[in-house]
This record gives structure tokens, sequence and C-alpha cells, in this order.
């Protein structure tokens, strides 16, 4: 039973659910991500350099006939899918510059305020030590 609840303490802890709660947004976040690219990043990326789909970019490992789609190339031998690759790359690209950015807010916000001017001293312990100081002299 010690076990059993020294788990339990370990389940509920606030850090072990907080990291939960991020790697399943963390998840969903990357499939947005993936759709950003996929389907808006890259079809402009191929029509600036011609039209051509980045996915099926590759190159024949096993004697494959030039133009076949990635599909029926991987069918008939290895290839070399530079192309998926560069896809991928750029989706980590863009989900990093995403993450710093949030983190860089995240740590704009968390700076604590300067702080305030301290009060200005009341009148009677201004009369007081320049009475002290005229005793002095």
């Amino acid at each position: 039973m010690a076990m059993l609840q020294e788990f339990k303490e370990f389940a509920v802890k606030g850090n072990v659910m907080d990291l939960a709660v991020g790697v399943i947004i963390g998840g969903a976040f990357g499939k947005i991500v993936d759709s950003i690219v996929g389907d808006l990043i890259m079809p402009v990326i191929s029509k600036v350099f011609g039209g051509l789909d980045f996915s099926n970019y590759y190159i024949a490992l096993a004697g494959q006939a030039a133009g076949l789609p990635l599909a029926e190339a991987k069918k008939a031998g290895a290839v070399l899918a530079y192309g998926n690759f560069i896809t991928i790359a750029l989706n980590f690209v863009i989900l990093a510059f995403i993450i710093f950015m949030m983190v860089k807010q995240m740590n704009r916000l968390r700076k604590e305020a300067p702080p305030a001017p301290p009060a200005p001293t009341p009148e009677e312990v201004v009369l007081l030590r320049e009475i002290r100081d005229s005793l002095r002299k």
C-alpha cells in the first residue's frame, strides 16, 4: 500500500499535471503547425519555385524510373526523400519560432514592476533633522 500511496502523491503533484497538460497541448499544437506548413506555406513556396510539390522530391536509390510519384517510387525500392525532409525541417523552424515568441512574451509578462519611489519624508521628520543638525553646529 505504501507504494500506491507514494505513486498517488507523485501523480497529483502540480508539476506532473502541468507536464501532462503541456504534452497534450503540444501534440495538438504540432498538428496545427503541420497543417499550416503543409496546407498554407508549402503550396506558396512550391508555387514560387515553379509549382512543384516538395513532398515528391526524391533521389531513386534502386534504379526507379524518373518522374514517378514518391509513393510508387518507394514501392519499387529505396529512395532518399529529401523533399519530405525539407517540409519537416520548415515545420520545425516555424514551430521553434512560435515557441520562442511565446516564451519571450511570458518572460516579458513575468518581469517585476520597477520598485515604487520611496514615500516623501514627513515634514515633522525634516524639521527634526534640521533642529538636530543646528544643535550639532
